[in-house]
């Protein structure tokens, strides 16, 4: 029974660490989607946030909430490339966010090589005070129930009252209301005088920050470093979390925790020798694929969403 306590309690941990880089980004992917503009470029802005948290903990040891919010801004300026591609130039949304998950990690790398000797990955983050601080870490026994469960990075808590706020930012102010009503009927906001370009940059941008801080969080909490192939497909996972929770916050913050749930496993089962670890290592992504399937017709999308909206005159 202890034993079957303690591996519960790993299994809950192994979820609160892999589900907070996921939600991080899914709450960017679906404040833009909501506002109309389709961003497949998550990845590569996490990336962009991976690289931008590993070196600023490099360059500024001590530091790792300002590493961490420069990450954010990091992908935040990768976003603006894709605003002003989609909504400026009315390029196609789907087209623009590939381009931007060559481009970015592109940049990433090359910035990378640049800076550390011509070398892919970043020095490991080797310092405990460069490290994103974990809550309650000492509080409980090592190796203890809850210690495995609660003892995870601070980060890790912020991420869920991001969901509390972009909830109310969705349903409880008039910026909210906006938001949601351009990615419906963009042509019926512009004759309120809502300005349809305004709201959707905000949104893309934000959705950048939100993907800059998921990528962040990976190198700075759970690898320490990064690689180029850190974010792994999880960029993906969180759009395809956004489908799976109905583009609402919450909707993805379950969907988040299901796949994250799944990643855990994958940890756990790692373990056995009974299976092999390639078909282990496959079991967030044939989850995330189940829930495309069953769920992506069931959702509803924000009737402008992927539309260019071109200002009649």
């Amino acid at each position: 029974m202890n034993e079957f306590i303690k591996d519960f309690g790993l299994l809950i941990n192994a979820m609160l660490i892999a589900t907070p880089p996921l939600l991080y980004a899914a709450l960017g992917s679906c404040i833009s989607e909501r506002s109309g503009v389709v961003n497949i470029g998550i990845e590569g802005m996490m990336t962009v946030g991976a690289f931008t948290g590993a070196a600023l903990c490099y360059f500024i040891p001590g530091s790792p909430w300002l590493a961490f919010v420069l990450a954010g801004v990091a992908g935040a300026l990768v976003a603006v490339i894709h605003a002003f591609a989609c909504i400026t130039c009315n390029a196609d949304q789907t087209i623009s966010g590939t381009a931007i998950n060559f481009l970015a990690p592109g940049i990433a790398i090359f910035i990378c090589r640049v800076l550390f000797a011509d070398s892919t990955d970043t020095p490991a983050i080797t310092d405990d005070a460069s490290r994103l601080p974990k809550l309650l870490d000492g509080v409980f026994p090592s190796g203890s129930f809850w210690n495995n469960v609660l003892n995870i990075h601070v980060a890790g808590y912020i991420c869920f009252i991001c969901v509390a706020i972009v909830w109310f930012l969705f349903y409880k102010t008039k910026f909210g209301l906006r938001l949601r009503a351009v990615g419906e009927h963009p042509q019926a906001c512009d004759t309120l005088g809502i300005n349809v370009t305004k709201t959707r940059y905000i949104a893309v941008i934000l959705s950048g920050f939100f993907s800059g801080l998921g990528g962040a969080y990976i190198t700075m909490a759970t690898t320490n470093q990064f690689k180029p192939a850190v974010i792994v497909g999880q960029g993906f996972m969180a759009i395809s979390a956004v489908i799976f929770g109905k583009f609402t916050p919450h909707g993805a913050m379950l969907a988040c925790m299901l796949f994250g749930l799944c990643s855990g496993v994958k940890v756990l089962a790692g373990t056995s020798n009974i299976i092999s670890p390639n078909l282990i290592s496959m079991i967030p992504y044939i989850v995330t694929i189940l829930a495309l399937v069953l769920f992506v017709g069931k959702a509803r999308v924000p009737a402008a969403n992927g539309k260019p909206y071109i200002k009649s005159k």
